[in-house]
């Protein structure tokens, strides 16, 4: 950080913004922007060009206890409004988002790197889980108990569990956001959000429209920084009853450990290392649309991405042939651009490790088809990167790589590739291409995964709960069950007795 604070945005595209007010750089909390008190800030920049878009302001512990203050008090009438009076205003929020959304879209393509295309693909989807949790928040019902006593009516009712501490990553800087804090919004909880500091752009944004919306001040605060600073002071203040965090195994072990002292609920959403496998009776086209779209959105940078791909071995040759011409046809370059498929990645660090997974792949007697280096477009920029043959001991095949970077393997029969998909600390989500029926159905039950695609990609949204097994993750986002995780179950017996 530095301490030269309101510095200008120096970046060309940030002109075609319709509405200016939504670049901030300050951080938002108690309905106010605020800056640090010593005005420390930290660059954001473009990663497809290293130029500068904001210096936004790095909160310290004292002033995210602060934050703290604000969402505790803001939480006991936020609590007792009626669902329907919540519900207007997530309503009016996810409406304002979908209005926004070229602007949104931009910010998040300027920091994040993706396309413009993915960037209102995201907006999309982070607005539909407010629009889902508007209307869901209303369905926290009270349940009536067939009572064991005589003379006593017994019921049991959910509450807003209190205030809930938000981590949020880089890769979809909207949408960890928005299935976060919808659901504990509409449930009555207050929230402090902390945004990476890669992308804290999107996150202010939102704060921005959320106040537009209506959100009371205190409500919905946003802590730009430090992370260990912060998430730091989240974790010990006992006032934060529930931690949601999207990132990896990694540090949500270490967020677990932290919260260990308070007994806080977590819900985390952790490291991925998605199989996907195509069987032979699978049409070869549509497995490699698949593989594409599963492999490289988000230039690979997705816990959903396919990390390791199975396929078996009558269709090996034939399916590698075709998905090295699709991987071959992918556009690299700025997000900014016309029909770009394939971004920059987030920091050296991602691409160090491509490069990494890519040399240790063949050292071991992996093939490398095409790829396998950086690319011209600029120092985060990746080429598209298919290897085969890849053995099991390879570093690509236990760890998730986090970039555009394909690793085929071939199987021989059903019970094998079961055994080696299951192979793993990780069980968010794996993909199957097969058009047996019944096959499917065995995958489905043998598959240690929290989500399952067979023959398709998209699976996320609002109805569905999004999580993990194993190292995957703690609860679930999403559906019914993803704002349970932010209430407390409480019974009352009545005495009914003449």
């Amino acid at each position: 950080m530095n301490a030269v604070f309101a510095k200008p945005a120096c970046h060309d595209a940030i002109a075609r913004l319709n509405d200016k007010h939504l670049l901030k750089s300050l951080a938002y909390v108690g309905g106010r922007w605020v800056a640090n008190n010593a005005n420390r800030t930290f660059e954001v920049r473009d990663p497809a060009t290293s130029v500068p878009l904001a210096w936004v302001s790095g909160l310290d512990a004292s002033e995210t206890t602060k934050a703290i203050d604000a969402a505790t008090g803001a939480f006991s009438k936020w609590r007792t409004l009626l669902p329907q009076e919540r519900a207007k205003i997530l309503r009016r929020w996810y409406e304002l988002m979908l209005a926004a959304k070229d602007d949104l879209a931009l910010i998040m393509t300027l920091e994040q790197g993706k396309s413009l295309a993915e960037s209102r693909g995201e907006i999309d989807y982070a607005a539909s889980f407010i629009e889902w949790y508007a209307e869901e928040g209303k369905r926290l019902n009270a349940e009536n108990v067939t009572s064991h006593l005589p003379g006593a009516e017994m019921i049991v009712r959910r509450e807003a569990l209190g205030v809930v501490g938000i981590v949020t990553p880089w890769n979809f800087p909207a949408a960890m956001i928005t299935r976060k804090a919808a659901a504990a919004l509409a449930a009555g909880c207050t929230i402090v959000a902390h945004p990476s500091s890669e992308t804290p752009l999107s996150a202010l944004a939102l704060a921005e429209l959320g106040e537009r919306a209506g959100m009371p001040a205190g409500v919905f605060n946003v802590v730009t920084g430090d992370a260990a600073t912060i998430v730091g002071r989240l974790c010990d203040d006992s006032r934060i009853r529930a931690v949601s965090f999207t990132g990896s195994t990694e540090i949500g072990k270490l967020i677990a450990a932290q919260c260990a002292p308070t007994l806080k609920r977590l819900v985390m959403e952790l490291g991925g290392h998605a199989p996907l496998i195509v069987f032979d009776d699978a049409n070869i086209d549509k497995a490699v649309d698949i593989a594409i779209n599963a492999k490289f959105a988000t230039s690979g940078q997705d816990c959903l991405a396919a990390n390791r791909i199975f396929v078996q071995r009558h269709i090996f040759e034939a399916f590698n042939d075709a998905f090295k011409a699709r991987i071959e046809a992918l556009k690299v370059g700025s997000g900014l651009e016309a029909n770009v498929d394939i971004g920059p990645l987030m920091h050296e660090r991602a691409v160090a490790k491509a490069d990494a997974h890519v040399a240790d792949a063949v050292q071991r007697g992996a093939r490398c088809l095409t790829g396998g280096k950086r690319h011209g477009s600029g120092p985060l920029f990746y080429t598209p990167t298919l290897l085969i043959g890849v053995p099991d001991d390879a570093l690509i095949m236990s760890e998730e790589t986090f970039g555009p970077v394909a690793a085929v393997t071939v199987f021989d029969t059903e019970d094998e590739v079961i055994a080696r998909a299951n192979d793993t600390e990780y069980g968010l989500v794996a993909y199957v291409v097969t058009e047996n029926g019944a096959r499917q159905m065995r995958l489905g039950r043998a598959l240690e995964y929290g989500m399952i695609a067979i023959n398709r990609v998209k699976i996320t949204g609002g109805p569905i709960p999004f999580g993990g097994w194993k190292h995957s993750g703690i609860g679930r986002e999403g559906s019914r069950h993803g704002i349970e995780a932010f209430t407390e179950l409480k019974y009352l017996c009545i005495d009914t007795a003449a």
